[in-house]
């Protein structure tokens, strides 16, 4: 559904000036002025932009939320009054739950009165992102690439837990955000491709994940993604799909193309999350799904 911008106490006011007897015309009406937008941006690494720098010294260092992040550049784009509270390695659980001494529930940050709400979240419930990846590395390292050591070994595991938790509670997040904003255009965004649908060559040195498992990762990533887009669906959220635009764009892509900084090798102080170019393609790609260009 195309976002509309809420234009509070928009007025026009139209003079009329002088009298009959004078002779004078009315005077031209005075240009409409439409408030910028309350925009606030919820969500994990991949919202604060963990891995871009600067960070952003308004934030707790420990969230590594960057100056850079998708949610900055959308707010630049259309002028939307910013309330950034995105933390790297947030949970659902931490919307409504202090996330470090000092950093406060991010639902704090939401009132009656938001227009706009972006997030993306879902990846690390449960360690989903971070025991995969770590778990297929390290078995991927010790068979030199070969086989498919992490699906033998976990199977449907990864994928379980995020239909039976995490899907559930990104819906029951996004119904508590409606609930706090409930005149707020809300979007959550999926992430984009970690890896490729199947092992290129010469990935392994930078994403030690063994040739079997790369597609099982991919999937693992298609599972999150479907149950952010089903949660959305059902909350009355906007999925922001983020599939198609990065394929191509993803850890194993070469430099200068890539959107996510492979485990090795890579530029970002973070590793396994979008850099510069990634979170600049998010922003675009929830600008023209929600129609704010």
């Amino acid at each position: 559904m195309p976002f509309r911008a809420k234009n509070r106490a928009l007025s026009v006011v139209l003079a009329a000036a002088g009298t009959a007897a004078l002779g004078l015309g009315t005077a031209a009406p005075a240009r409409a002025t439409a408030e910028p937008m309350n925009y606030v941006a919820l969500g994990d690494s991949y919202s604060a932009g963990s891995g871009v720098l600067p960070l952003d010294p308004a934030a707790s260092p420990l969230c590594f939320r960057t100056t850079r992040n998708y949610p900055r550049l959308l707010a630049a784009r259309t002028g939307a009054n910013l309330t950034d509270v995105t933390c790297g390695a947030a949970k659902t659980e931490h919307f409504t739950q202090a996330q470090y001494p000092g950093v406060a529930p991010q639902f704090d940050a939401l009132a009656s009165d938001t227009d706009l709400v972006t997030l993306t979240i879902g990846g690390n419930d449960n360690n989903t992102f971070i025991s995969a990846i770590l778990a297929c590395g390290t078995l991927g390292a010790l068979t030199a690439g070969q086989g498919s050591p992490c699906k033998d070994t976990y199977g449907s595991s990864f994928s379980d837990d995020i239909a039976e938790k995490t899907y559930p509670a990104i819906r029951t997040a996004l119904n508590q955000i409606r609930a706090r904003s409930p005149k707020a255009e809300v979007a959550i965004l999926g992430y984009p491709w970690i890896l490729p649908e199947r092992a290129v060559p010469g990935c392994f040195l930078k994403m030690p994940v063994a040739k079997g498992d790369v597609p099982y990762l991919h999937q693992l990533q298609t599972d999150l993604n479907a149950a952010v887009e089903k949660a959305a669906g059902e909350a009355g959220a906007t999925f922001v799909d983020m599939a198609e635009v990065s394929k191509g764009h993803d850890a194993c892509s070469p430099r200068g193309t890539r959107w996510i900084e492979p485990l090795l090798f890579g530029t970002n102080v973070v590793p396994v999350h979008p850099n510069a170019a990634g979170e600049a393609a998010m922003a675009g790609q929830a600008a023209a799904v929600l129609n704010l260009d």
